[in-house]
């Protein structure tokens, strides 16, 4: 029954209103599959992947792979899900560029202008009327432009914060007592990525990305093999893969790992790279899932078990810290470990660009006019306003709250399950409306209910430990806490 309310709804629906700016100019629809697969690589396959041995920390060497491997195969039936939602959306006539709007199609909102989120009077000219399915869908929009800002604020913050630490062991490598902060190269990250933030639309972001994939094999092979090295070292630690004594403290730890898998894995912002696609794009996005996780059964499997293998119980939250210990000597060359740590300082570059396409559409949908040229002054002007001001606030929090470690995991729970676990398997469900005894069905149904329990739990455990490592440091630190 839903899905012929959804089909009917979608014969009624008026012809969708003129482009705006945030469409027009930060998600034009120019790419191919390749390059929808590079900004998806780039969403997915970062420097988060040395934070996978610490996963592995929390739960054993079988439950961690085991883990690991489920969260991936269910990640790409989820994303493959939520692609022919938007295929689905498309042939009806309805093409979602973002993630907001699919939600309100599907799960049901009336909308009375262009876009709710920043208007919801009444127009007396063409507006479009999603389907009302569920009495309890009306906030799920809002719930959605909530989570996706809370996790592209979030993983921006992360990524400036990542990087002005991988700019400072380079600086205290070569000047160990020099004056240089933390929030100093903050500013510096900060500054880099206001002057590529100028960049216009994602569609311009398609060679950095492809050079984003690249760096991460680079530097997955090269810390992986320094792990192997440390690991053959008379100086690595004993190891031991004992987990914690106490079973409480397992079970915490092993859902905080199931969190920051979650975040490893997530993106939340498929639908916008989807966008990007040129018209049609049906089956484009699969390819792009299949060029995506190719890369991830290397980058992400191989630093997690030499990571592990090397450091056992005594790996920290960056597998880079523990190649370069507080004491004694580097277990890796140096010439190595520079490499590895400017691939990743490079990475994090693009990382920061895709993260903020969400927060640039918005902005731009409010301060851009369409009808002039995205490089005229009158586009230009607010452009370069509004996201130095975003990301100054970004490196600002950087700076104040140096968590790393311990945000991937919160981001992961309260952001990325929602939106790549939940919401796909839901919304499948409602808009292909599978037969309910069928085992597909049935199969997202378990998988909806299984991952809500997760991040609940798993927001519980992200915040302990955030609020156990409270104590470790004080706003604007040096340090960035493990």
């Amino acid at each position: 029954m839903a899905h012929a309310a959804f089909d009917a709804e979608a014969g009624a629906a008026a012809k969708p209103p003129a482009a705006d700016a945030g469409a027009a100019f930060v998600l034009e629809s120019k790419g191919t599959w390749w390059h929808a697969g590079f900004h998806l690589t780039t969403a997915i396959v970062g420097p988060t992947v040395l934070t996978l041995p610490y996963a592995l920390r929390g739960m054993g060497w079988a439950l961690g792979l085991t883990v690991l491997t489920a969260v991936g195969a269910v990640t790409f039936y989820e994303y493959s899900l939520m692609s022919r939602v938007l295929e689905h959306c498309e042939a009806r006539g309805r093409r979602h560029i973002r993630f907001r709007e699919l939600a309100a199609d599907v799960l049901g909102i009336t909308i009375n202008s262009p876009d709710p989120f920043l208007s919801t009077a009444p127009h007396h000219h063409t507006h479009m009327t999603f389907p009302c399915i569920a009495p309890w869908s009306g906030w799920m929009f809002y719930f959605v432009v909530i989570v996706q800002t809370a996790i592209n604020t979030g993983v921006s913050i992360g990524t400036i914060l990542l990087a002005a630490d991988c700019l400072e062991i380079m600086y205290t490598s070569l000047s160990p007592n020099g004056p240089l902060k933390l929030y100093h190269f903050i500013i510096i990250v900060a500054v880099a990525l206001a002057f590529l933030s100028q960049l216009p639309s994602f569609h311009s972001l398609r060679h950095i990305n492809f050079a984003s994939l690249l760096l991460s094999l680079g530097y997955t092979i090269l810390v992986s093999a320094a792990c192997i090295g440390a690991g053959l070292s008379k100086d690595a630690p004993g190891k031991d893969y004992t987990l914690s004594s106490s079973k409480s403290e397992q079970t915490f730890n092993a859902f905080l790992s199931i969190s920051i898998l979650a975040s490893v894995y997530g993106n939340g912002i498929l639908p916008e790279i989807q966008a990007t696609l040129a018209p049609p794009a049906a089956g484009k996005m699969m390819k792009a899932l299949v060029l995506c996780y190719s890369v991830i059964a290397f980058a992400f499997y191989i630093p997690s078990i030499t990571g592990y293998w090397a450091f056992g119980s005594h790996v920290q939250s960056n597998v880079l810290k523990s190649l370069m210990p507080d004491t004694g000597p580097a277990l890796a060359p140096t010439w190595l470990l520079g490499l590895a740590v400017l691939f990743v300082l490079l990475q994090l570059l693009a990382i920061g660009l895709v993260y903020s396409q969400v927060a640039y559409e918005i902005m731009e949908k409010s301060s851009a006019d369409a009808t002039r040229g995205k490089f005229s002054r009158r586009n230009v002007v607010p452009r370069l306003l509004l996201r130095t001001l975003y990301l100054a606030f970004c490196a600002f929090m950087a700076a104040m709250l140096p968590f790393f470690g311990d945000i991937v995991g919160v981001v992961g729970a309260v952001g990325f399950i929602p939106l790549d676990f939940v919401l796909p398997v839901v919304m499948y469900n409602i808009a292909l409306a599978p037969p309910r005894r069928s085992p597909m069905f049935l199969a997202n149904t378990a998988i909806m209910v299984v991952f809500s329990g997760v991040g609940a739990i798993g927001a519980f455990a992200s915040i302990r430990k955030l609020v156990l490592d409270a104590g470790q440091f004080k706003l604007f630190s040096n340090n960035v806490v493990d």
